[in-house]
């Protein structure tokens, strides 16, 4: 029973519109699922991916009429995009710079390529080289060429003031491994920890940045809300709810996401962790071929579409 992985991100834009045209435009991400918070149904809930949605490559937003964000420790502060290579990198420092976004050089972060920039509404972002081979699905009608395309998440970077009881769940609880620190001055005033996942990799790392002199971070537009980690199947899912109950730590139990099913906790810090399954994914309510395309509803929804479609903007 191990976690293998980043599952999703899980952010929020008080600008779905421009979120839209941000992602799906610019980036060239797959809008794979047009749906709604579960939990506030007045709010969209838009799923970014490779083509076919894969585990692993959802970037989602809440859309929460929220102020921005303030920056800080005790919060998920900077979520990776794998790319190919470094002349990917250059393709994206170009593109990115003709679509307005400031983008820094092409440097190393751990040892791999990378470059930072941020989307309209500050959030965070580094494209990150993965060496091109984790296995990912081409967007057909991405804007951006096969080769160059957004190939999933990377390492997702957390703030915690102090490491010791973030790492006692972290590996003690969850049965990740830390394997290496570095230090980043663009990125943190501290030290940052790498925790592998499951099998480790870029798909696979959770970098925990320990700054005790930052300030408290304030939820909002351009922040993070959340990260999942991966379980693959409905059977390592139970035993994982399981686990948790049988340690006593507090969660939420057992959630049925529809497209996925949840667990959730919070690390020391407050920083919410999910678990979530691989299956059964985004195609299990519409054709893959046209997914994302129309508002979809999970059955327990579906009785309530005309007035949750009354409720929400136009995209």
């Amino acid at each position: 029973m191990k976690l293998t992985g980043i599952h999703h991100v899980t952010a929020i834009s008080a600008d779905a519109p421009g979120n839209r045209r941000f992602y799906a435009e610019t980036l060239g991400m797959r809008l794979v699922k047009k749906t709604v918070n579960q939990d506030d149904t007045s709010a969209y809930h838009l799923f970014y991916a490779d083509g076919a949605g894969s585990p692993g490559s959802d970037l989602t937003f809440f859309d929460w009429p929220a102020s921005p964000a303030r920056r800080g420790t005790h919060s998920i502060n900077r979520t990776s995009l794998r790319v190919a290579n470094e002349a990917s990198l250059e393709w994206w420092r170009e593109r990115l710079t003709k679509a307005g976004v400031e983008v820094s050089a092409i440097r190393a972060i751990n040892g791999r390529p990378a470059v930072d920039f941020e989307d309209p509404e500050g959030q965070r972002l580094t494209l990150l080289a993965d060496g091109g081979e984790i296995p990912f699905v081409v967007w057909e009608k991405s804007p951006v060429p096969a080769e160059h395309q957004i190939r999933g998440l990377g390492p997702v970077t957390i703030s915690v003031p102090k490491l010791e009881r973030t790492e006692v769940v972290l590996t003690q609880l969850l049965g990740l491994e830390r394997i290496a620190s570095y230090r980043d001055a663009a990125h943190a005033s501290g030290e940052i920890h790498v925790f592998k996942i499951g099998e480790g990799g870029p798909a696979a790392e959770l970098h925990v940045s320990v700054e005790p002199d930052a300030p408290q971070a304030r939820e909002g537009a351009g922040g993070v809300h959340h990260l999942a980690l991966r379980t693959p199947t409905f059977a390592d899912y139970d035993a994982w709810a399981d686990r948790l109950k049988a340690a006593g730590y507090p969660n939420s139990g057992k959630v049925d996401r529809f497209y996925f099913r949840s667990l959730y906790l919070r690390e020391p810090n407050g920083i919410l962790i999910e678990i979530a399954t691989d299956e059964p994914g985004f195609s299990a309510d519409e054709p893959a071929k046209t997914m994302g395309e129309t508002l979809a509803l999970p059955p327990f929804l579906e009785p309530k579409r005309a007035q949750i479609e009354a409720g929400l903007k136009p995209l």
